[in-house]
């Protein structure tokens, strides 16, 4: 069993720098978890206590049943894929995958069979006598996936391992490390900053922000049930939508008033937003759930807002509406034979099922 738990653990460099703040994280055995954040946040430090190139300053690492706290990284039997590769030059690609299994006794047959069936899964057993110089970035990729591969380990650690791809080679890469998942079926932790790979990647994701998870949850209820504004913001592209506001109540209904305009809130709402009448908050709503009234089929008089179309951004298959109203400008997606004008003022539709309101001070949901 290839479980992975981690207790309690704190990272604190040069005495007041902490890097990683009292986390607590379980991943299960097999299961594929993402550790995404911005730079700075503490998740490579994570991934590095894992494999055991950092000592936690506090708090228990296992693997399995086994802790591994003072146990060495070669002793732990995970395998890690770094960013930068980390080829040997003067190897060929066999070479490279066979080298960790010669230092560790295999014989010859046994390195053979196992280099052979990793390059197999890989896609790169037409490359095996090549030199990482005669590579492309996804090839070498790949070879250090497969260096991987080829211990056999409990866990697989993967650094940032597509941040040096160009971004067409980044969609392939990505869809080869999940097909990869699902044949050696083994437990996988993966770093990001790209919260694409994590929604895409990941069985589970751990929301990381300055030494702190955040949110560890499924990719669906991370994107819709985030638990504050920040997981909000950095799940989902374009970032979510936030307007500051205040909770009015009139004729026993509850509305949010930006100033520029007001909208009607639902009714299974009004408990939780009880406290916050007559004060500040925050409104958050996705770009995905705010309509053009001239193809929306949920317009009503309390969830409609006129706007001025600042920009248009053509996608293809969709577009960007840059739009503004009082002191807010927002996004709306929509589909692309959509295309106003910019200047132009239109009427949208907000989705109030949808929408997501966040205390102002602490920047938690409320609903």
């Amino acid at each position: 069993m290839a479980q992975v738990s981690i207790r309690e653990v704190t990272k604190i460099y040069n005495g007041d720098s902490v890097a990683v703040d009292s986390i607590n994280l379980g991943i299960e055995n097999k299961e594929f978890v993402v550790l995404v954040g911005p730079s700075g946040c503490g998740k490579s430090t994570t991934l590095r206590m894992i494999a055991g190139l950092e000592q936690p300053t506090k708090g228990e690492i296992y693997i399995g049943d086994r802790l591994v706290n003072n146990v060495p990284a070669k002793d732990r039997n995970i395998a890690m894929v770094f960013q930068n590769y980390a080829l040997y030059p003067h190897m060929d690609v066999y070479s490279n995958m066979a080298f960790a299994l010669k230092l560790r006794g295999y014989s010859r047959k046994e390195i053979d069979m196992r280099v052979r069936e990793a390059a197999r899964i890989l896609g790169i057993d037409h490359l095996l006598n090549r030199k990482p110089r005669e590579l492309s970035g996804g090839e070498r990729q790949r070879v250090a996936v497969g260096r991987a591969i080829v211990r056999k380990p409990l866990v697989f650690l993967f650094d940032e391992p597509l941040s040096n791809l160009d971004a067409k080679m980044r969609v392939q890469m990505r869809t080869e490390i999940h097909k990869l998942h699902l044949k050696i079926n083994t437990t996988m932790v993966y770093v990001t900053h790209d919260q694409v790979e994590a929604m895409t990647l990941g069985d589970r994701i751990a929301v990381m922000k300055d030494g702190k998870i955040l949110q560890f949850d499924t990719p669906l209820n991370i994107y819709d049930k985030p638990k504050n504004k920040f997981v909000a913001s950095f799940i989902g592209s374009p970032p979510m939508n936030f307007i500051e506001g205040k909770i009015i109540k009139k004729n026993g209904k509850m509305y949010f008033e930006e100033g520029a305009f007001t909208l009607k809130i639902l009714e299974k709402m009004y408990d939780k937003l009880a406290p916050y009448i007559y004060k500040d908050i925050t409104l958050g709503i996705r770009a995905e759930d705010i309509f053009d009234k001239l193809f929306a089929s949920n317009s009503t008089p309390g969830n409609t807002v006129r706007v001025i179309c600042d920009v248009v951004e053509t996608m293809g298959s969709h577009n960007y509406l840059y739009l503004c109203v009082g002191e807010h400008t927002f996004i709306a997606l929509v589909e692309s034979y959509n295309k106003p004008q910019p200047g132009s003022t239109l009427e949208v539709v907000f989705d109030m099922e949808k929408v997501h309101f966040f205390d102002p001070s602490t920047e938690e949901t409320i609903v």
